[in-house]
């Protein structure tokens, strides 16, 4: 038997890697090959395998080769070659399957692999072919290739969507019989419109029939893409009705558009569909009417219910009408009128009358509609046309004997009535239905009076008064119009510009209102003569009414109007009425005579009807007659009267003798009045009087105040004491404070110490002049406002004794405190006010206003203890305000001490330097300049010290050596030419490398021929102009300054120059080391010819010395030899010689020493190959060499460890692997 397991085992122990890989294939355990070749560093033939898999296992290879094709460095076969295998053994669906998987990233280097899958799958398999591009996976293949197959394979959708020329798409797109109709639809969608509506008609073209119903739905699918007016043009270019009908039924309900709508109608009408056009006739709201009538028609339909429809909700029922009686259509006439519409029969009725149709036929139609039709309209109609109403006479009985009250039916009864005078009064007067003003109308030119009759009954004013008018029927207008009683009525015939008025008064005087016995229409007639202004016709008319012992003599309404009518028309007559009438409202007419100013008149009837107030208002207030008022009153004695007496005499000035009627009348209600105009006229002895009538009617405030007000003005003074003391209502602070505005102060100096008002009186008191007393009542008040008053009124007086006993309790007070000063000051008391302040220095409440307006005061009046002041109280001083009050006094010293005590420090040295003489003090200012915000300070500062004090200049600019920029201070020292002045200051900041203060420091050295300071200088402080100093000191008549030249250009790198200086001052040592620190050759050897040219052969000997590193020995040992000099040439050739040898002892060294460590290294490598050679001889031979075509065959297997593979365990141990 075969172990085909063992056998494997025993291939991996003895590492026969090319047997494993075959067993593995054997077993078809493809990915163990794999994972076995990683392992061991193996490198299989792949394409050998791969076919030795085809011939037993097509669906192995497929794995075994996406296996290969998920490999870390990629597939080591290309993907074709593996296609190719699989194709050669017509392996066709194991490698679409390989394909499809390894192209699943959709790669563009790809694309021929993907055209390739397309290509074998359509041409062996279009199915697959087709599901392949329906997943949308591959984007770069050869897509007009592709298309030729699809179209070859019969797939024309993939093929439609591949070709990208409009003929090959239309070429394709005929093969409607295989394509499904839905997909072909799709299609259209990706298609431009242009080319969209060319293929649709080539569709059509070639099969129309066929055809329609796809281009019908691609139509409706893309109609707002193809555009509704292409579609439609397509249809009709083929005279497709029909497919015009299905495209448009869908888009109908979603367009407005008039000749859509129109389009369908005609194209569902051209295809039988009469239904739809009855359907779309009745709904549609959007069809042009006339154009779709004339089509319905010209088409000649066999059903007349699409024209119905349009014609009936358009309004061509005449058109209709005639158009189904010309063509003998008379049962849709009659279902029409019956069922449509019966509310257009009168048209119907109207064009069959035209159209000349029997009476019979529409007598027929009517009775057959009975009730549902309109009466006016047919009414109308028939009149319209050689008035046949009779032809309704048997209609419109039928409806009254039906009981019909319709107003129509009526109307038309009565015209047939009159018409033929059959008894019309009776019908106009008892038939309650019809309308009167149609009637009426019909009536005007056949007989007026029945007009009258008829309007009369159905109350037409303007209707009636024109019939009357025009047919000269004036009574019968005059008793209508008295009978109406209507106000509007009446206003229009009274019109003025009524041509009519005249006859129409006339008769309405003469007959109208004698017959009338209603005193309603006497009334309204009346009213309406007033209204339209006719007052001499009115008077007339009353007169014979009221005055002609008629009905209505004693009419109380009537006498009042005629009265007022005269009042308004005619006022001669007025006085005579009221003597001769009696029955009138008094008190109104009255008051109209009075706004009539009929004045007598009026006192004639408020005397007449006992108005005795009405009556003495007429003598006051209109005929302006006090004494007849007076004499009046003193007739009638009534309160009421002398009441309205007394306000007259008050209005006029005449107090007194008002105040006596007012105690006749015994009238308190006035008294405020009173009071008032006593006041104006000064008659306070009559005012007391009627005070105390009114005080024994009323308890008022204003009563019992102005009571003592007037005692006071008359200087009862001991009236007022009693009076105060007994019970009284009176406003006692008012009246004190109006006595004292009126400087009756000995009265409010009583009232205002019995209500206890301090205050107040002791402000009457300083008007007294009584100052003690004022200031015990100020004491009392303990006001603010009280104290300033007495105050200022003592100072005023010079009573400054008392003026400061007020003065202390008001300065405690901060908001008084300045009111004080000032009016101290401004009344050039000074020193009182200054001992008030120092006074107020001591007291409790002592606040920081009093020690700040003291202080303002020193800087004032007196100076001499502003200092001191401050100083002692700069604590409890508001510094801002004597800030102010001390510049004000250009008090300066005063003034820096403020600012430093308030730490404005920019203002204190602001005031020092601008006012020096006074203000400035060295170590103040240093103080002070030290804590200035205002960087700007400190470079004025510095001008001031330089024109001011410049001894002390650099004391101030060491303060400020942190603060300033060392720069501009030296620029403007520089500037003022003062440079040196400030030596001690750059000295001491040069230690801030700032190139100005170098560049100064280094001026004023060389001015002062310091070179040792200079050097110092240079060499400590680099950040200066260096060449600049170098030109400037190079020809410098000092040597040192020169050799600082030198020195310079040495440090700038410039070896040329300080060379050339140095040889020019014989300054060989310095050139030498110039030479050898610039680190130049040429300028070494250079040098070294110079000394040689100049004959210096120790100079040439310490050259080769100092500039060892950079002279070449040959150039040395030439010149040396050459210009015979080679004794001092020779310490030097044997330093060179000393150096080389010691140079060539360490290379020799270090050589033998390497060829060591190589010799080692080799020899420990032959160990380890001869380690390793020790198992040689346990490996298998070596296989035989590859066959041509194999790829290069299997690799030898490698030695045992080091080259992919783990060494060999000892032999007959089992193999660390899981094969």
């Amino acid at each position: 038997t075969v172990d085909n397991d063992l056998a494997l085992k025993i291939y991996i122990k003895a590492r026969a890697t090319p047997k494993v890989v075959a067993a593995f294939a054997e077993k078809r355990e493809f990915d163990k090959i794999l994972i076995y070749s990683k392992q061991v560093g193996y490198t299989p033939d792949y394409l050998f395998l791969l076919q030795t898999i085809l011939r037993t296992d097509p669906q192995g290879a497929v794995n075994f080769a996406l296996m290969m094709s998920q490999m870390e460095g990629g597939c080591p076969i290309d993907y074709n070659t593996i296609t190719d295998l699989f194709l050669q053994r017509n392996l066709i669906r194991e490698a679409t399957a390989f394909l499809l998987d390894v192209l699943k990233p959709n790669l563009p280097e790809h694309g021929f692999l993907q055209t390739k899958v397309l290509e074998i799958n359509l041409v062996t398999f279009p199915n697959v072919a087709d599901a392949i591009l329906a997943n949308g996976m591959f984007s770069h293949y050869d897509r007009p290739r592709i298309a030729q197959l699809c179209e070859k394979a019969g797939l024309y959708v993939r093929a439609l969507q591949h070709y990208t020329e409009l003929p090959d798409i239309k070429r394709v797109i005929v093969n409607t019989h295989a394509i499904e109709p839905q997909s072909l639809v799709e299609f259209f969608g990706t298609l431009s419109r242009e080319w969209a509506l060319e293929c649709m008609k080539d569709l059509l073209l070639v099969n129309l029939r066929g055809n329609l119903q796809i281009i019908v739905q691609v139509a409706k699918e893309y109609c707002e893409q193809l555009g509704v007016d292409a579609c439609i043009k397509i249809f009709e270019q083929f005279r497709s009705y029909e497919g015009l009908y299905f495209f448009l039924g869908s888009y109908l309900s979603s367009s407005e558009d008039p000749d859509i709508h129109f389009k369908y109608i005609e194209a569902a009408a051209k295809t039988g569909q009469i239904k739809e056009v009855e359907r779309v006739t009745r709904e549609s709201s959007f069809y042009d009417p006339e154009k779709t009538k004339n089509f319905l028609m010209e088409a000649k339909l066999p059903d007349a219910r699409p024209l119905i429809n349009v014609c009936d909700r358009f309004g061509f029922v005449p058109d209709l009408t005639h158009y189904l009686y010309t063509s003998n259509m008379l049962r849709y006439i009659e279902g029409y009128v019956q069922k449509v519409n019966p509310g257009n029969a009168p048209l119907v009725v109207g064009q069959l009358l035209d159209d000349e149709c029997p009476e019979d036929f529409i007598k027929g139609l009517i009775l057959s509609v009975r009730s549902l039709l309109p009466v006016e309209p047919l009414v109308a109609e028939c009149e319209k046309r050689w008035n046949r109403l009779r032809l309704l006479s048997q209609f419109l009985e039928h409806l009254v004997s039906e009981g019909s009250q319709d107003v129509h039916v009526h109307n038309a009864l009565g015209k047939i009535i009159i018409d033929s005078n059959n008894n019309p009064e009776h019908f106009l007067t008892t038939n309650p239905y019809y309308d009167s003003r149609v009637v009426g109308k019909y009536c005007e030119k056949r007989d007026p009076t029945l007009a009258v009759v008829a309007y009369r009954r159905g109350q037409c004013d303007d209707e009636l008064i024109n019939v009357t008018n025009k047919n000269s029927l004036f009574k019968l207008q005059a008793r209508y119009v008295v009978e109406r009683m209507d106000g509007d009525l009446w206003e229009k015939v009274l019109n003025p510009d009524n041509g009519y008025r005249r006859q129409l008064i006339d008769q309405v005087v003469s007959t109208a209102l004698p017959e009338s016995k209603s005193p309603e229409q006497v009334s309204a007639s009346v009213k309406a003569f007033m209204t339209a202004d006719l007052p001499h016709e009115l008077i007339e008319l009353l007169e014979k009414i009221v005055l002609q012992n008629s009905a209505f003599s004693g009419n109380f309404n009537l006498q009042n109007l005629l009265i007022l009518t005269a009042i308004k028309a005619d006022p001669s007559r007025v006085m005579d009425y009221v003597n001769r009438l009696d029955n009138f409202d008094g008190p109104a007419v009255g008051e109209m005579a009075v706004e009539a100013q009929l004045y007598e008149e009026a006192y004639a009837i408020f005397k007449k009807f006992n108005l005795n107030v009405q009556a003495v208002n007429v003598l006051l207030d209109n005929i302006h007659s006090i004494d007849r008022a007076v004499e009046f009153a003193f007739r009638v004695e009534e309160d009421a009267v002398w009441s309205q007496v007394a306000k007259a005499q008050l209005r006029e000035g005449l107090v007194s003798d008002a105040i006596e009627s007012f105690i006749r009348a015994d009238d308190a209600t006035q008294f405020l009045d009173v009071i008032h105009a006593a006041e104006d006229g000064n008659v306070y002895q009559d005012l007391v009087r009627y005070l105390l009538m009114v005080r024994q009617k009323t308890k008022e405030p204003k009563v019992d105040s102005e009571l003592i007000y007037a005692y006071a003005k008359i200087d009862r003074l001991s009236d007022i004491e009693e009076f105060i003391l007994m019970p009284n209502v009176a406003n006692l602070q008012n009246v004190g404070d109006k006595l004292y505005d009126e400087e009756l102060y000995e009265a409010a100096k009583i009232i205002y110490a019995f209500i206890s008002n301090w205050a107040k009186l002791a402000v009457t008191l300083v008007k007294l002049k009584q100052f003690q007393s004022a200031v015990d009542a100020a004491r009392k008040a303990n006001s603010a406002k009280t104290w300033k008053e007495v105050c200022f009124a003592c100072v005023d007086e010079e009573e400054f004794r008392l003026a400061q006993i007020c003065g202390l309790n008001i300065i405690i007070q901060v908001d008084d405190l300045e009111e004080v000063s000032e009016y101290y000051q401004n009344r050039g008391c000074f020193n009182e006010l200054i001992s008030l302040m120092e006074s107020g220095l001591g007291l409790e409440r002592a606040h920081m206003g009093i020690f700040t307006e003291l202080g303002v005061l020193y800087a004032r009046y007196r100076p001499e203890k502003l200092m001191e002041h401050i100083k002692l109280f700069s604590t409890r001083l508001n510094i801002p305000k004597l800030i102010r009050a001390c510049d004000e006094q250009q008090h300066w010293k005063e003034l820096t001490y403020l600012y430093i005590q308030y730490d404005e420090f920019d203002n204190a040295a602001t005031t020092i330097m601008n006012h020096s003489p006074e203000a400035w003090d060295h170590m103040q200012f240093k103080d002070v300049i030290a804590k200035v915000a205002n960087v700007e300070l400190y470079y004025k500062s510095v001008h001031f010290y330089l024109q001011e004090h410049p001894d002390l200049i650099n004391d101030v600019l060491n303060v400020l050596a942190l603060r300033v920029d060392h720069a501009r201070v030296v620029d403007i020292m520089r500037k003022a030419g003062h440079l040196r002045l400030v030596k001690p200051y750059m000295v001491a900041v040069q230690s801030n490398n700032v190139s100005a203060v170098n560049e100064a420091l280094n001026e004023i050295y060389v001015e002062e021929e310091d070179y040792d300071r200079l050097r110092e200088s240079i060499d400590l402080h680099d950040n200066f102009d260096q060449i600049g100093l170098a030109q400037k000191v190079e020809k410098h008549e000092l040597l040192e300054m020169r050799r600082v030249a030198a020195y310079i250009y040495k440090k700038a790198g410039r070896w040329k120059q300080s060379i050339a200086l140095s040889k020019k001052d014989n300054l060989y040592k310095d050139a030498m080391e110039t030479a050898s620190q610039s680190g130049e050759r040429e300028l070494a050897e250079e040098l070294l010819v110079y000394f040689i040219d100049q004959g210096k052969k120790e100079c040439f000997a310490s050259c080769l010395f100092v500039c060892y590193d950079l002279i070449r020995v040959d150039v040395a040992l030439e010149h040396a030899w050459m210009h015979n000099m080679i004794d001092f040439a020779f310490p030097y050739l044997l330093q060179f010689i000393r150096e080389y040898t010691g140079k060539v002892d360490e290379l020799v060294k270090h050589k033998i020493e390497s060829q060591n460590e190589v010799m080692a290294k080799e020899q420990e490598e032959k160990e380890v190959i001869a380690q390793q050679n020790m198992y040689a001889q346990l490996l298998p031979a070596l296989p035989a060499p590859p066959m041509p075509g194999m790829g290069g065959g299997f690799a030898p297997p490698p030695m045992g460890g080091g080259l992919g593979m783990p060494p060999m365990p000892p032999f007959g141990m089992p193999m660390g692997s899981s094969y």
